[in-house]
């Protein structure tokens, strides 16, 4: 295993937003049963510390490109770009405006008669917005129009978290 390569070159596809996760879990199958450490339990210590080391990688790989955010920073960081949202502000005043409010209605929701049928209307906006996003990077990408690309990542890391929120509440509500 080349650790050098890219994690498109592990699995021997393209770099591309465009990844068939079910291809890419049937590939992800077949090197973690090539790759598994048990299976390097005669070897040398060598061989064995390499198998943990191609199979922590390959995990890793996996990761990353099943997982459209963490994909579309990887492509970003493939083209040179660093895209550390973690720091970035945007100026994207609607934007702003909308966080705001999402966060403003999900702390809300237990505190309604309804809040199954609200959290469900939050959680489908929410996802809408997330995919609408996603196809925002996708045209940007390809247009190689990085740093608004940049922007839709940033985006998406706020609705990626805000669906991690939603999804405890969720877990809340459902053990009360």
């Amino acid at each position: 295993m080349n650790f050098s390569s890219d994690f498109f070159a592990v699995f021997a596809i393209s770099p591309s937003w465009d990844v068939d996760i079910d291809d890419l879990g049937v590939r992800y199958r077949k090197l973690q049963q090539e790759f598994h450490p048990d299976r390097y339990a005669t070897k040398s210590d060598a061989e064995k510390r390499l198998a943990v080391q191609a199979a922590s990688f390959i995990n890793q790989a996996f990761d990353t490109l099943k997982s459209p955010l963490k994909r579309a920073q990887y492509l970003l960081a493939l083209k040179g770009v660093e895209s550390d949202q973690e720091t970035h502000i945007t100026s994207d005043t609607v934007f702003l405006m909308r966080q705001i409010e999402l966060r403003e209605t999900l702390s809300e929701i237990s505190a309604k008669e309804d809040s199954w049928s609200n959290i469900e209307a939050l959680r489908a906006d929410v996802e809408s917005t997330y995919y609408e996003l996603q196809a925002e990077f996708k045209h940007q990408y390809e247009s190689d129009l990085f740093d608004d690309a940049f922007n839709a990542v940033a985006k998406m890391q706020f609705f990626t978290k805000l669906l991690v929120e939603i999804g405890q509440l969720e877990a809340e509500l459902e053990d009360a």
